[in-house]
């Protein structure tokens, strides 16, 4: 009976601990669980286990023990199911954080080529990486292996873009003059929480072609920014440009640059954005219900678009979508089957992203036809990358890491 008592002592010890416990006590931590389970294996695996008792003293102890492992099954599920979906959360950062480093290694060759969308791309995703690194959620050893990878991927993007900067003010002084304020990481908000569009906000017609070129544009966010001369007044919101940033029912590029025109005013503190608006059909729409009907219907055509085969010019407006509207902070633009199609349109050897599309031509196409294209002024690169793709495609990821990072609730996180 001595030996009896010996073997069942881990599950005496535990049933002892679980009447110690208080009411209030809801979870069970894995430290907890290890040691119920390891005394189990301990016990079975004694051999005085099958050769020193009869049938009379092994039955009660199998009997408690399992007894006590019934009495652990709900959080031995809980603790199996965390543990697996934890482990597909960190497969999906993983992605993320090896695709970024592609990206960033071809900024690292590149960077002095790259257009300024291109460079403020990776400017934004020197804000994500910044802040994911400063709010690392987990502690395990395989977390703490991703942050530490982040970590060097932001110094090396902070050398990369360093000459990136100084190569656009040389390049292309006008330009880099009129857009500077935004050429700094600092300038660029993150979300603090998470909202999801509407789908009654969604136009019920869309034009077919964009509302305005890129010219008016720059124009307009320029006197938000205050650079439209020197020493120049910001937050100017010209009749012109304010009728033209709200109209409803602008396709791709003219949709997404009013978002980023009213994103533009909102970091740079123009507060009275829409004063002197006296339609009366707009008079109690505030700035932040004109983003959320932008990106309501930016969500609208990014459904639309990924029905269909997603090449060329509609891939980059997919990206910029994703980026603005999570920037914004519209959380369910950060689909996983969204994720990954744009993991598989980087280019593996390069790290850069439209390479496989004539990516030239098709903005050539654009550029000829009257008020098709707003988007800045896109760049091929020698090696048939697109300079705007790959700074939206590596921001936009950072986004995707911000999120599934911040994500703490186990049953919202992907199951892949």
């Amino acid at each position: 009976m001595k030996e009896k008592k010996m073997i069942c002592t881990g599950f005496e010890a535990s049933r002892d601990a679980q009447k110690n416990r208080t009411e209030g006590v809801t979870a069970v931590k894995a430290a907890d669980l290890s040691h119920v389970t390891n005394s189990f294996a301990f016990t079975i695996r004694r051999k005085s286990y099958w050769t020193d008792h009869s049938s009379i003293n092994y039955f009660p102890c199998l009997f408690r023990i399992l007894k006590a492992l019934k009495m652990w099954y709900p959080f031995l599920v809980l603790l199996v199911l965390s543990s697996t979906i934890d482990l597909s959360n960190q497969d999906v950062i993983d992605n993320i954080l090896m695709s970024l480093s592609k990206g960033i290694t071809y900024f690292d060759m590149q960077g002095r080529n790259i257009n300024l969308d291109g460079v403020v791309g990776y400017l934004i995703l020197q804000a994500q990486l910044q802040e994911a690194t400063r709010t690392w959620p987990h502690s395990d050893f395989l977390s703490l292996s991703q942050r530490a990878a982040a970590v060097s991927m932001l110094k090396r993007l902070n050398k990369s873009l360093s000459t990136a900067v100084s190569a656009l003010q040389e390049t292309d002084p006008k330009y880099f003059k009129e857009f500077e304020p935004i050429l700094d990481s600092s300038f660029w908000f993150l979300p603090a929480e998470w909202s999801s569009t509407d789908p009654s906000l969604v136009y019920t017609s869309v034009r077919s072609m964009e509302c305005y070129d890129e010219q008016l544009s720059d124009k307009c966010m320029t006197l938000l920014l205050g650079t439209w001369k020197d020493n120049g007044t910001p937050c100017i919101v010209t009749k012109s440009c304010r009728d033209t940033m709200t109209q409803f029912g602008c396709p791709h590029y003219s949709l997404s640059h009013q978002l980023l025109y009213f994103m533009i005013g909102t970091m740079k503190g123009c507060s009275r954005m829409l004063k002197g608006d006296l339609r009366l059909s707009r008079v109690n729409i505030t700035v932040e219900h004109y983003k959320r009907i932008f990106c309501s219907n930016m969500m609208r055509s990014n459904q639309d678009i990924f029905k269909n085969a997603i090449t060329g010019q509609m891939q980059d407006i997919f990206i910029e979508n994703i980026l603005l509207c999570g920037l914004v902070g519209f959380s369910d633009f950060y689909k996983l089957d969204w994720l990954q199609s744009i993991l598989t349109w980087q280019d593996q050897e390069a790290g850069c992203f439209g390479k496989e599309e004539d990516i030239s031509q098709i903005f050539e196409e654009f550029l000829d036809a009257p008020h098709k294209r707003v988007k800045r002024r896109e760049k091929t690169l020698t090696d048939g990358c697109s300079s705007h793709m790959t700074g939206v495609a590596v921001s936009a990821l950072g986004g995707f890491l911000n999120y599934y990072l911040s994500e703490q609730d186990i049953t919202k996180r992907p199951l892949i």
